[in-house]
């Protein structure tokens, strides 16, 4: 494999790996960014803080108020909302101050995201290391990643219309989900990046069950999204029973018509497809690790497949905590942070079992 001398053809050699190493850093970089994304975003919903913030700045939005008359301009913005008068009527400024200062820092937080993205991205389709089909697919990414500001305020208007104290649980699933797109997207490149083994007959085997796996996930989390929007966690606060029985009687679950209605609106519906979700990603977890260490024992791919199948019993772990103690911040926190890793574990392993480099004559091009 030879180069031709010049800065595109140099970088995407293989003899220059550390121009692919940076790449790879900044993507998990930036994914690990998104996590702590979530993280806080997950605070600011448990710490009811959301709303606390009246507008979209996009530019200007970036500073925090500055004099005494600045917070109780923004003050009174917040006063004006629904959730003050129904939620937090007689709020102190100091207690706004604290809420406003949670939804602030996730905005930012995204700003920033979007820094340490587009720059880098920026230097490395200049350099010639990223270009073609992976430019492309990054740019996708990127795009995404500014929409996801706009689906922000989407879900943060929907809490400001007359009558609601709290955001749209629907319009906050799709904010969740648009945020695991973005994770998904930057680990599956990264990973995609790395240097891997040829794909034997094993393994290409062993993708389907990968992939049933990685989209049960992204389905779970988001009936988790449809728990938080309902706090359908403070409810049914037992296990394995719930409302004294396995599955709860049709009229608790089903009291809304048309009956597909109560799959986003009703507090029993939607926890117990989030239960069930979970028993659903258990059973295929052990279904895709016991045929891992059938087809390919003691391979790299098995070994993955166990170490998902663990993680996923701990996260039911977790989840089923999280009920028990109704959900204090800690454990909301935990269980949602353990379902991102284990949606970048899973977007791992499934790529891992996709089909090597594709090395040309002169190049060597990652199959995105």
């Amino acid at each position: 494999m030879t180069a031709t001398g010049s800065t595109a053809d140099r970088t995407l050699d293989p003899a220059a790996p550390g121009e692919w190493r940076a790449v790879r850093l900044w993507l998990y970089a930036v994914a690990l960014l998104v996590l702590i994304m979530v993280l806080v975003g997950g605070a600011t919903r448990l710490t009811g803080s959301g709303l606390s913030i009246t507008e979209w700045k996009p530019v200007t939005g970036a500073l925090l108020p500055l004099t005494e008359s600045a917070w109780l301009a923004e003050f009174e913005r917040y006063r004006q909302i629904p959730q003050y008068e129904l939620v937090n009527k007689g709020m102190t400024l100091a207690e706004f101050k604290t809420i406003y200062l949670w939804e602030w820092g996730h905005r930012l937080l995204g700003r920033l995201i979007g820094l340490a993205y587009v720059v880098p991205l920026m230097f490395f389709v200049w350099r010639g290391t990223v270009r073609g089909r992976l430019m492309i697919t990054l740019g996708a990414i990127g795009i995404l990643g500014g929409l996801q500001g706009a689906i922000g305020w989407i879900m943060v208007a929907s809490g400001l219309e007359p009558g609601m104290t709290a955001v749209a649980p629907v319009k906050l699933m799709l904010h969740l989900i648009a945020a695991c797109a973005i994770f998904l997207g930057l680990v599956w490149v990264a990973t995609g990046l790395g240097a891997r083994s040829p794909v034997d007959r094993a393994s290409a085997q062993l993708r389907g069950s990968a992939s049933l796996l990685l989209g049960l996930v992204f389905l779970q989390i988001a009936l988790g999204a449809l728990v938080a929007g309902l706090d359908a966690g403070l409810a049914f606060n037992t296990w394995p029973l719930m409302d004294g029985r396995l599955v709860p009687a049709t009229h608790t679950l089903l009291p809304l018509s048309p009956w597909w209605v109560n799959a986003f609106e009703t507090v029993a519906t939607v926890q117990f497809n989030h239960r069930a979700g979970a028993y659903a990603l258990l059973a295929v977890s052990f279904w895709h690790a016991w045929r891992a260490h059938r087809l390919a024992s003691g391979s790299a791919a098995a070994h993955g497949a166990v170490a998902i199948a663990a993680l996923v019993m701990l996260q039911a772990g977790i989840g089923v905590l999280a009920l028990l103690l109704q959900v204090p911040l800690w454990a909301g926190l935990l269980h949602q942070g353990t379902a991102i890793i284990l949606l970048g574990a899973c977007s791992m392993h499934r790529r891992r079992l996709a089909q090597p480099l594709r090395v040309s004559a002169r190049t060597v091009v990652p199959a995105i």
